[in-house]
């Protein structure tokens, strides 16, 4: 088993935790909507390096929805910038449902670009010429957040038409107040194309990293929006983008999220990654049920909290070298290969996570002897403590000898003396020492 699979398999343990959760029901107020698989159930991560994980349904395509808020949103401020976007759309939480007549008294503005009212506008904002039609460039937009080409679910999209009055209405009650800068027909029909673009939960965890990391796709390295464009976005969503349940999941999760009716919910741990998941079972608020069990129960446990710690900085891992890059020893007698990691500075979970695919990466045939160095760690939070002994004992347990270096005993390995042979993870006070054991040239 891959080291890197230790995310994978924290992923799998959330799957198989709440899957079995029969709480809520699929939305049934859009038609089409109502025929989506209420067991259906998948998790997935993208790492700021643009590394993949997931469990369960990551592959299956549904709609957007409101988890399209965001996006757009962030499109709107840098195509018109925060000061142009905001004379039209507040960004204040209103503390109602999302489809609540949430206007301010004075201006008309709703109270933010999360609420549908909000949503109808911010999208109506998108400039509309011939050579770029309004809904294209919300279209590409959304394709460039999610690394791919995506596509509209057109039966979804004809059922929203059909059956979207709340929604017109509400166009036509902001235009009578003045601040619709579009016709209210053409302004809810790009909105409900929209929300019919089809996407997978790997999407969505791609499309949500991109916003973790500045703006720049960690898949395709594109910068889709600036990096003072997404930190306003990630505002938003944490304050408004789980509606008038915001400040319960602010105070309780801690991450900046927004859900949708489809059964999709995407959350972003800053600097770290980008979660999403899909399940069609919703909470009365529009939440996925077991999505909302899982992202809360992740964050508890990796200890996401924005109020907590603060983001790495700098480079965790300092060197991978294959066996190929190594010399060999003794007399010109070749012996056996050894891939060598060094790490530096305070490890946590996007540190741990950088460390076990570096090691993969180390050792293209999945077999080699490794060592990984840890003389210039600084320390080894809970978390990351967990990730590396699994990772390094799977190593281990592939029958492949696995030390680390190690002086101040961190992980706490057992000694090469110790029984147990390379089965087991070896800790050591020098590389050199850690090298010989790899190899068979001394006891370390």
């Amino acid at each position: 088993m891959s080291a890197a699979e230790a995310v994978t398999e924290a992923l799998r343990e959330l799957h198989a935790r709440f899957a079995p959760l029969g709480e809520g029901s699929v939305a049934e107020y859009i038609p089409q909507l109502a025929r989506s698989d209420p067991g259906a159930f998948g998790l997935a991560l993208v790492s700021m390096d643009g590394h993949r994980y997931g469990a369960g349904d990551t592959t299956v395509p549904f709609t957007l929805q409101s988890v399209s808020k965001p996006f757009v949103y962030a499109l709107a401020l840098s195509l018109l910038g925060l000061d142009e976007v905001g004379r039209w759309v507040n960004a204040e939480p209103s503390g109602e449902a999302y489809n609540a007549i949430s206007l301010e008294p004075d201006t008309g503005r709703p109270d933010n670009a999360m609420v549908n009212a909000g949503a109808i506008i911010t999208t109506a904002l998108i400039p509309d010429t011939s050579g770029a039609p309004r809904f294209e460039r919300v279209l590409d937009c959304l394709s460039r957040f999610a690394g791919r080409e995506l596509d509209v679910d057109e039966q979804v999209y004809a059922s929203e038409a059909a059956t979207g009055d709340r929604n017109r209405a509400l166009a036509y009650l902001i235009r009578s107040t003045g601040p619709l800068p579009v016709d209210p027909v053409a302004a809810v029909d790009t909105y409900f194309r929209q929300c019919a673009v089809r996407a997978t939960a790997t999407d969505l965890a791609a499309m949500a990293a991109t916003l973790a990391h500045g703006g720049v796709n960690p898949l395709t390295g594109e910068a889709v929006v600036p990096g003072p464009v997404a930190a306003q976005t990630l505002a938003v969503m944490a304050t408004c983008g789980m509606y008038d349940g915001s400040g319960d999941w602010l105070l309780r999760v801690g991450l900046p999220a927004k859900s949708g009716v489809s059964g999709g919910l995407i959350a972003v741990s800053p600097a770290r990654f980008g979660l999403a998941a899909y399940s069609p079972r919703l909470d009365p608020t529009g939440t996925s049920v077991r999505g909302r069990a899982a992202v809360g129960a992740l964050s508890e446990e990796l200890g996401l909290h924005l109020m907590h710690n603060p983001a790495l900085a700098g480079s965790t891992v300092t060197l991978i070298a294959t066996p190929d890059e190594l010399p060999t020893a003794g007399a010109g007698v070749p012996r056996e290969r050894v891939a060598v990691v060094a790490a530096q500075g305070a490890l946590d979970f996007t540190a741990a996570e950088r460390v076990l695919y570096a090691l993969d990466e180390a050792r293209p045939g999945g077999t080699e002897p490794v060592v990984l160095d840890l003389t210039e760690v600084t320390g080894v939070d809970r978390v990351a403590f967990t990730m590396l002994s699994g990772g390094l004992g799977r190593i281990a347990a592939s029958g492949a000898r696995t030390a680390v270096v190690d002086r101040a005993d961190r992980l706490a390995l057992p000694g090469p003396g110790e029984p147990g042979g390379p089965a087991v993870p070896r800790g050591f006070a020098t590389r050199a020492r850690a090298l010989a054991w790899c190899t068979g040239d001394g006891p370390g």
